[in-house]
């Protein structure tokens, strides 16, 4: 980084591909220490492409042995090698190039491209690993069909993957064997995968809703295959659940996960093929906890939905990856909440939104969610991207409404089947289908920040009119310091006295108990006219109907009415996090609210004795808002001192309720049987919030009952459960538990990284005597991801006493772990580097000590990714 900053790559420079790929054809002789690639690809100048204009074909590290164009050399002066690759110059209008070259997968620590996991050799090419396989042009806008033959050791590798479906396959002398792969699909490079290796499969059937039968085939090691089941009923579900819900069929014969142990990511949507962390597929009540079980559901769905959002239409260029990414995590967000968690998924997503997203979109990596420029993709995987593009989408469908969101959706699937497009297109699409103006509205995807939100109302009891003011004010964010109004839709109701909806009317409508204002100025009226009496509250952004922060301006006890009797869940919750979250502020700038912490703990209480209120949700409404969160309520702030006044908060408000606390947990023996549904999933959650609760106020014998659920638990659910609550405990009991599950599971590398997670995370002792115990562990290896995040990323969220103590050696410590891992996995190192970015939302002192770690890195020769990071860190 100190001799060169990462190039810009700008959206406003695209240029459609001058040649397109009429074919591909790939030849792999594998090996783990040199893999032979051979291409074969078929090219056509494209129509209306610039006169001259060269193929360019992205290659990096690579060693190559063959070139030819129509199966000779190229003449003198065609070839020309730079650091993107190749450029190949006066070629006949088409033509066929060949490509050899040598690659060297056991020593790609990178996990991009083709590496070594675990015995087997697989792929990884999203965003731009495909180009350290082969030259090629490495871009999504251009899209092939793919036949692939790989060859290999037929011991060593008797498994041999790729996308599509096998035509052939047979053996070959000296102990080798081959098997060929035909893809019908047209799909970009990055989609391309491949794996070899000696793998069990766990296999089911699937019948489609017009009857074809499509063979399901997950692989993993051996001895795991007993934890494969989950994953399998979980892909049917999905199957099954598009085709209701969104009305997409599976297209090919077979359909195909692997479990791999080192991934960068969580899962690979690659056609036909999917690749996953291993932690995303594996499970079994003993090995995995409910949060385990949803995820993994979650994840299989993800990467199924992308047959269609994401691999049938494509995005255009990097810039639109929330294309593809914001619409398929809006698809499995609707698929979790229909399948499990009901309500509470909303609130859950909202959660992370708060703790993750919001401070993404306030700091100096904040980008719009379909960003103009990048130096790196790789670090545009962003909850920006993701999480927020679903928001974008689903307030989409909040504003035409459900009906034409999927008559929609239908068109943009059919218009576009095979073709590689923008968010331009999609909205195009929603505003055709819904005859609504939907240019303001655009402005989501091109504008970063959260919108500030304020709502006021005011009550004409005479004319029986509720006046609405809502006004909305966006903060600068890098590059864009001046921002604009937004197309809005604030869901709203109102509640009477006694907690029943109030009927009115907006402007002309029908009278209704629900209403979406859409504000599409810097301010704006509204009245809800017919009202027979004052409403007591107002439910505000129901269901989170857009990602804002909200200001509106509600005392502590139209609040309180809310947690006591709003139906939408979301709401309910929102209403108690407001007044936990003041509780929390008014302890760090001045002194406790008595007053407020007195009338919290009377609103608890009531939810402990209603015994209407679900368990999941009640669980829910006993979380405190996530310190993250905490942290964005301030300019600057001490994070000790923030994670010190939750803590007080908690037990102020907790302490009272110790008895009803004990009362209101569900029976353990009835729940502890690891069954997958959303009655036994919410009686186990709602369980072990109690016990934490209880360890965190001190309640008498407490501590002695996690120790009695940890040693009696049958699920993994319950044991996790109980070293969590002992975790911040000086009681002894906690080193004998955790010392006891290292024993039980230090073989076990998934198991073992939720030890990890725990020790490193816990702010009893000395933490960072503890983190280089955890980093000398056998267990340990830092060419892991998964490894390497369950040991850095706990230490930097939760051990705020460790990772932000005052003299910076916490800072000093993770930038020797940055700098020693950039040289392994970039990728991974980047995204760890990214607390560090918020140097200037802490007090001075810590500002100060992360600022000089910083810049101590921006001195070192960084890889782009981290670099990248660090460069946009030090510019606001």
């Amino acid at each position: 980084m100190k001799d060169a900053a990462p190039g810009m790559v700008l959206l406003s420079e695209y240029r459609a591909p001058d040649w397109r790929v009429e074919h591909l054809d790939l030849h792999f002789d594998l090996d783990p220490a040199a893999t032979r690639v051979e291409s074969r690809i078929r090219v056509r100048r494209a129509e209306g492409a610039e006169p001259g204009a060269a193929l360019r074909l992205h290659g990096r590290e690579l060693e190559l042995l063959r070139l030819e164009v129509d199966g000779k050399p190229p003449q003198s002066g065609v070839v020309t090698a730079d650091e993107e690759g190749l450029l190949l110059a006066d070629l006949p209008d088409t033509a066929e190039i060949t490509v050899e070259t040598r690659i060297r997968p056991e020593a790609n620590t990178a996990l991009e491209g083709l590496y070594v996991s675990g015995g087997s050799l697989c792929t990884q090419c999203e965003a731009e690993g495909f180009r350290r396989i082969t030259y090629f042009p490495d871009r999504p806008d251009v899209l092939t069909r793919y036949r692939v033959r790989l060859e290999a050791d037929a011991a060593h590798y008797p498994v041999l993957l790729a996308n599509g479906n096998r035509v052939e396959a047979g053996e070959l002398p000296k102990g080798r064997h081959y098997a060929v792969w035909e893809d019908p699909f047209p799909k970009p490079s990055y989609l391309f995968a491949l794996v070899a290796g000696d793998l069990s499969c766990v296999s089911d059937r699937f019948t489609t809703r017009s009857g074809r039968e499509v063979a399901l085939e997950v692989y993993v090691e051996h001895h795991n295959r007993d934890r494969c089941d989950h994953a399998l009923a979980s892909l049917k579900r999905a199957m099954r659940y598009d085709e209701e819900a969104f009305g997409r069929e599976y297209d090919l014969d077979v359909y195909m996960i692997v479990a791999v142990d080192d991934f960068n990511m969580g899962a690979m949507e690659n056609k036909g093929l999917n690749l996953f962390n291993a932690k995303y597929v594996l499970a079994s009540p003993d090995t995995a906890t409910d949060n385990d079980y949803v995820h993994i559901e979650s994840v299989i769905a993800h990467e199924y939905f992308h047959n269609w959002s994401g691999n049938r239409v494509t995005c255009r260029d990097w810039f639109q990856l929330s294309l593809k990414e914001g619409l398929t995590v809006f698809r499995d967000q609707e698929f979790t909440t229909d399948r499990t968690l009901f309500g509470v998924k909303r609130i859950d997503d909202v959660r992370g939104l708060r703790a993750f997203q919001f401070p993404e979109d306030a700091g100096p990596l904040a980008h719009p969610v379909r960003p103009d420029r990048y130096a790196e993709i790789n670090n545009f995987y962003t909850m920006t991207v993701y999480e927020k593009g679903a928001e974008v989408i689903r307030m989409l469908r909040t504003l035409i409404g459900r009906a034409a969101f999927r008559r929609g959706l239908d068109l943009y699937f059919e218009r576009f089947d095979g073709q590689a497009v923008t968010t331009e297109d999609f909205v195009d699409v929603m505003a055709e289908v819904s005859g609504r103006d939907l240019e303001l509205f655009r402005r989501w995807y091109t504008q970063a920040g959260t919108p500030r939100l304020t709502a006021r109302t005011g009550y004409d009891a005479q004319a029986g009119v509720l006046l609405v003011d809502l006004a909305q004010q966006t903060p600068p964010t890098p590059g864009q310091d001046e921002k604009h109004p937004l197309h809005i839709p604030v869901r709203l109701s109102l509640l009477a006295l006694d907690g029943s909806p109030l009927t009115a009317r907006l402007d002309d409508a029908p009278e209704a108990t629900e209403f979406v204002l859409e504000l599409t100025g810097e301010a704006q009226s509204f009245r809800l006219q017919g009202l027979r009496e004052a409403p007591a509250a107002v439910s505000w952004l129901r269901g989170f109907s857009a990602p804002v922060r909200l200001d509106a301006g509600q005392g502590t006890s139209e609040l309180a009415h809310l947690v006591a009797h709003d139906d939408d869940a979301f709401a309910r919750w929102d209403a108690l996090q407001t007044l936990l979250r003041r509780a929390v502020i008014a302890r760090v700038e001045s002194e406790a609210d008595t007053v407020l912490e007195v009338a919290l703990t009377r609103a608890i209480g009531a939810l402990l004795e209603d015994a209407a209120v679900e368990p999941v949700l009640l669980a829910a409404l006993l979380e405190l808002p996530a310190h993250r969160e905490l942290m964005e309520a301030f300019d600057r702030a001490d994070p000790v001192a923030v994670d010190a006044a939750r803590r007080s908060v908690e037990q102020a408000v907790f302490d009272p309720l110790a008895d009803p606390l004990a009362a209101r947990a569900p029976d353990r023996g009835l729940w502890d049987d690891g069954a997958f549904t959303a009655e036994a999933m919410g009686q186990r959650r709602l369980l072990n919030r109690i016990l934490a609760l209880r360890v965190a106020i001190g309640a008498p014998g407490a501590v002695q009952d996690a120790a009695r659920q940890y040693r009696e638990a049958r699920s993994q659910t319950l044991a996790m459960a109980a070293l969590a609550a002992v975790n911040d405990s000086t009681d002894p009991v906690r080193e004998e538990l955790l010392a006891d599950f290292e024993r039980r599971h230090r073989d076990d590398p998934l198991v073992l990284d939720k030890w990890f997670a725990l020790e490193s995370g816990s702010q009893v002792g000395d933490g960072l005597e503890r983190l280089e115990r955890l980093l000398d562990h056998p267990g340990f290896r830092w060419s892991n991801p998964n490894r390497v995040r369950a040991v850095l990323g706990p230490f930097m969220a939760q051990n705020h006493r460790h990772f932000h103590r005052e003299d910076g050696a916490g800072y000093q410590r993770l930038a020797d772990y940055l700098e020693h891992l950039d040289a392994l996995n970039p990728q991974t190192t980047a995204r760890l580097a990214q607390p560090l970015t918020r140097w200037q939302r802490l007090d001075p002192a810590r500002s100060a000590q992360m600022r000089k770690v910083l810049e101590r890195l921006a001195g070192k020769d960084l890889s782009p990714d981290l670099a990248d990071v660090v460069q946009r860190a030090l510019a606001r």
